[in-house]
């Protein structure tokens, strides 16, 4: 089925022009997703400073809460007041929580300044993809959006060793002050360089829709922290964050179908597309990023590689995703088709995952990178899928909101499957506790306290860690059999091609 539905002129129309706004995007984008990943390894640094190791995930957590939370807000927001200047609040919001961050003098200043940092962290990614949209049409802009995958995954690979290697030269603070100069740099070039789209409909805002979103979200983030916040993932602590959030996500669709103008309209919903788009998008959070910390584990404990050596199978990984993302991204440009490619991707992420519920130890490494590297390949071939449907399925003027909601959905995907993950990895290893000498929980071990085990143990504890992350692996399969039943699902749209003349 083709779409000949007319695009909009793009927001600039010269090629150079947009190619600087896209970078000044992209270093917005980096700045935004490497902050969430570059506190990992400062945290250590910060505890022995502050002290309350109890309040340790926190500092993390609390930048994740807020981002998610304003996502969809910030979506609603450009699409009512122009992107530009909701997008400059955004970096502004974010570089005041950066310096407030590097002057934090307890840990409860530094966890509320993350989520005044994640307030602008929020605005920041939705505002980007939201202006990508504005800025190409629907086949130039998979291709993009392709780059903007790789911004992603290299925030991911460069923070933890970026962190740890400011921390040490410079000070814990200097991984957040580091964000000043950035920030002005970006603001900057928005100011001069991006034009201003004035909106055609009359700003009204959707103050109850919001706080309820708001509510909502913020209890899906706190389940997904159930198990460190509450001690177990079913919990009455927990039990009732999800009252508390099942009620805001039942009023807020009663509120939302009387709004004027709604946060996130439920005429999105209507459209078969849109909510199949939202699914996969779900589901490849789980698999694409809530996996990621876990591999990590994996390797280091059923095959004793130390966390360098382990980190170096992570170059498969992400290679596979850069290869992935970059074809799809050339070929969705030139076919104009997403769906055969969220199929792809589904096809091999579930064959990956498959094949690592076979792995045990004293599996060759090279059969490990290459499970590693097909996994990478399969999410990289469906990681822009779901932006690209649901943009090119919204009306323009709901452009911001509908690309907020499927960030938001591959957000949650990632904070319910991390948590779901550690209590099925605790439970697999409750269930096939046998003693092993030398070890008095298997739980604490640090890569050096297993290095330093007699060999009979480090196997030991690899085939219980091995026994462990197999339902773990097929839970992930399972989540990657929805995404490939709703990627089928998809009707077979062509994105309209790029206009002449």
């Amino acid at each position: 089925m083709d779409m000949h539905v007319a695009a909009p002129a793009p927001l600039v129309s010269n090629p150079a022009l947009r190619l600087t706004l896209f970078l000044f995007l992209m270093a917005a984008l980096f700045m935004a997703t490497l902050d969430h990943q570059i506190v990992a390894t400062a945290l250590p640094t910060i505890v022995a400073e502050f002290g309350e190791m109890e309040r340790f995930g926190w500092v993390g957590s609390a930048y994740l809460l807020a981002t998610c939370t304003v996502m969809p807000l910030y979506g609603k927001l450009g699409d009512l007041f122009g992107r530009k200047y909701v997008m400059l609040v955004a970096v502004s919001i974010f570089t005041l929580g950066s310096v407030a961050c590097g002057l934090a003098v307890s840990m409860n200043t530094l966890i509320a300044a993350r989520v005044l940092q994640g307030l602008g962290g929020g605005g920041i990614m939705v505002s980007i993809f939201s202006v990508t949209a504005d800025l190409f049409e629907p086949r130039e802009r998979a291709r993009y959006q392709s780059y903007s995958s790789l911004v992603l995954m290299a925030s991911g690979a460069i923070g933890p060793v970026l962190g740890g290697t400011m921390s040490d030269l410079f000070g814990w603070r200097s991984i957040f002050l580091i964000n000043i100069p950035v920030g002005a740099v970006v603001l900057a070039g928005l100011i001069f360089f991006l034009p201003y789209r004035r909106p055609t409909r009359q700003p009204k805002i959707d103050y109850a829709g919001a706080l309820l979103l708001a509510g909502a979200v913020t209890a899906l983030v706190l389940l997904g922290d159930s198990t460190e916040l509450f001690g177990a993932l079913v919990s009455p602590g927990g039990l009732a964050v999800l009252a508390g959030g099942l009620f805001c996500a039942v009023a807020w669709v009663l509120v939302e179908r009387r709004a004027a103008e709604p946060v996130v309209p439920l005429s999105l919903f209507s459209n078969p597309t849109v909510g199949l788009m939202l699914v996969i998008s779900l589901a490849s959070g789980a698999v694409g990023i809530g996996m990621v910390n876990y591999f990590a584990l994996f390797l280091q404990t059923t095959t004793g590689l130390s966390p360098s050596t382990a980190g170096l199978f992570f170059i498969m990984l992400t290679g596979g995703i850069v290869t992935g993302s970059l074809a799809a991204g050339r070929l969705i440009s030139l076919s104009g088709r997403y769906k055969p490619f969220a199929v792809t991707s589904a096809s091999l992420t579930m064959l990956a995952l498959l094949s690592f519920t076979q792995i045990h130890p004293g599996t060759p490494l090279v059969l490990i990178a290459a499970a590693m590297a097909l996994h990478g390949i399969g999410i990289g071939f469906g990681q822009q899928v779901p932006l690209i449907g649901v943009q090119n399925s919204a009306a323009r003027g709901d452009m911001g909101a509908a690309t907020g909601a499927v960030t938001l959905s591959r957000m949650a995907g990632a904070s319910i499957a991390i948590s779901i993950y550690g209590a099925t990895i605790a439970g697999g290893l409750s269930r096939g506790r046998t003693a092993i000498p030398g070890v008095e929980d298997i739980e604490i071990l640090t890569p050096t306290m297993l290095a330093a085990l007699p060999e009979a143990a480090r196997q030991l504890v690899a085939e219980a860690y091995a026994g462990a992350f197999q339902p773990l692996f097929l839970i992930a399969a399972g989540i990657t059999l929805v995404t490939l039943i709703a990627a089928l699902s998809l009707k077979p749209v062509r994105l309209p091609p790029k206009a002449t003349g």
